[in-house]
């Protein structure tokens, strides 16, 4: 019988592959996306002190509050320009994007495009 590893534990080998390569710096700190079925996180963080920088998530009231739904594109990409605001105010300006294993298409791509739009550079 041939078993099937799950899509979650391939996600997480593919995270592990990444962090491998990318670290956070206080200079260029890590941009780390996570999408679940209904909700979309972003975080910067600096690896180096262990310590998150800046958030966003569609979990917050505040962000909940402006979108209709949100699992969709539209609400990454809100969370894209909300966490390149907040970042962009701290005066963090460059920072390694970090796609957390997912695939770069839908909602990952349009949190990242909306983020270069906003004023976040990587």
């Amino acid at each position: 019988m041939v078993s099937k590893v799950s899509r979650q534990d391939v996600r997480a080998k593919k995270h592990d592959r990444i962090r491998n390569r990318f670290k956070g710096t206080a200079e260029r700190p890590r941009l780390a996306v996570f999408r679940s079925n209904s909700h979309m996180s972003a975080q910067i963080i600096d690896d180096v002190e262990g310590k998150t920088l800046v958030s966003a998530s569609t979990m917050e009231k505040e962000i909940k509050g402006e979108l209709e739904q949100t699992d969709n594109v539209e609400a990454a990409a809100y969370v894209g320009t909300v966490i390149a605001k907040r970042a962009l105010e701290k005066g963090i300006k460059e920072v390694v994007f970090d796609r957390g294993g997912f695939i770069y298409q839908g909602k990952v791509a349009a949190l990242a495009e909306a983020a270069r739009e906003a004023g976040l550079e990587f």
